[in-house]
Parts: C-alpha cells; sequence; structure tokens
C-alpha cells in the first residue's frame, strides 16, 4: 500500500516560487520512481516531471525545464517540486505519482498506479 500526500500548493502571483511536497508512506521510498503531474480546468493531464528510485536521472516537460526542479530526499521519503518564474499556465492541480517499475523514468501517467490527492496551485497575473 503506497499512500502520497501532496501540500505546499496556494496562490502565488506570476514570477513567484513556490516548493511542493509529497510525503510517501511506502516501505523503501528509495524502490519507487517519483513523478508530479498536472490538470488545468478543462484540459488533460500533463505530465511535469519525474525522478528515478535513487535520484540520479530526472525528466521535465518541456514547458516547465529551467524553471522547475525535481529532488527527493529518500530519508525522509519525500518528493520535492521547485517552482521558479511561475506563469499564470502554470495555474493546475498538482499530482504526486509512484511506480516500483523499473527501467528509467517514465513520463506517461498510466504508468504511476499510486497518486495522491493533488494539491492546487493558482498563479495570478
Amino acid at each position: 500500500q503506497v499512500q502520497l500526500v501532496e501540500s505546499g500548493g496556494r496562490l502565488v502571483q506570476a514570477g513567484g516560487s513556490l516548493r511542493l511536497s509529497c510525503a510517501a508512506s511506502v516501505r523503501t521510498f528509495s524502490s519507487y520512481t517519483m513523478g508530479w503531474f498536472r490538470q488545468a480546468p478543462g484540459k488533460e493531464r500533463e505530465f511535469v516531471a519525474a525522478i528515478s528510485g535513487r535520484g540520479y536521472t530526472t525528466s521535465l516537460a518541456d514547458s516547465v525545464r529551467g524553471r522547475f526542479t525535481i529532488s527527493r530526499d529518500n530519508a525522509e521519503n519525500t518528493l520535492y517540486l521547485q517552482m521558479n518564474s511561475l506563469k499564470p499556465e502554470d495555474t493546475a492541480v498538482y499530482y504526486c505519482t509512484a511506480t516500483s517499475l523499473s527501467g528509467g523514468v517514465r513520463v506517461k501517467d498510466d504508468q504511476y498506479p499510486y497518486w495522491g490527492q493533488g494539491t492546487q496551485v493558482t498563479v495570478s497575473s
């Protein structure tokens, strides 16, 4: 059983920064590839970032590369998403995800069986 709880979402002005956190209740956190997805109103869910179990490999969507950073603390069973230079188009519900599949980071939502409840990020212009 894997439980994921996101936090850190809030209203922020364009150009600002936020750090999202995801606390994972799992026995061996480092065995899981972790990811962030987001879904804006009226839009499909999209990949944001992913990180391998030990943190050696990361992947970022083109739309956030250079602005967002994904990281993890395996000692604390916590995943992070540092978001800088936020834009109104970053407004969405952000979801933390996990998979035990091996073979590199995953970028498709159907490859992640475990999801958090989401945290709302709103960027005002």
